[in-house]
């Protein structure tokens, strides 16, 4: 799948100053993140999501603010529920990223029970 990103003030650094403000890296992951869920939730069942175990990216390119990122990702592994994605992006001018990700396929209501648990255990301390 490829997904193209506008990358707006919200996605960039400003600890350098406005001339310096470029996509920040957990955005980039974030972006990466969905973009994969994304892919995924066309082929789960009703019921099911993914959520992400493992991200591996070299982030080799500065993209500035106003720039447009294209994200492509694909099914490198699949082994039972775990999914591992390549993943490389790029802006106008060059790659920026490259690696990979992986998400595990979850069954939504009983990640919530899980949860709940945890939750009620974590109150109790």
């Amino acid at each position: 799948a490829e997904t193209t990103i506008s990358i707006d003030r919200e996605r960039t650094i400003d600890f350098m100053g406005e001339a310096a403000r470029v996509y920040a890296t957990p955005m980039l992951v974030r972006d990466i993140e969905m973009t994969c869920r994304e892919l995924l939730l066309e082929h789960l069942d009703a019921g099911e999501d993914s959520v992400g175990t493992r991200v591996e990216i070299d982030h080799i390119g500065a993209t500035l603010l106003g720039m447009t990122v294209t994200l492509a990702v694909r099914v490198a592994e699949l082994n039972g529920r775990a999914v591992v994605f390549e993943v490389e992006g790029r802006d106008a001018i060059e790659p920026i990223v490259r690696g990979k990700h992986s998400r595990f396929v979850v069954d939504v209501a009983k990640t919530a029970q899980r949860l709940a648990a945890k939750a009620a255990k974590a109150a109790s301390t």
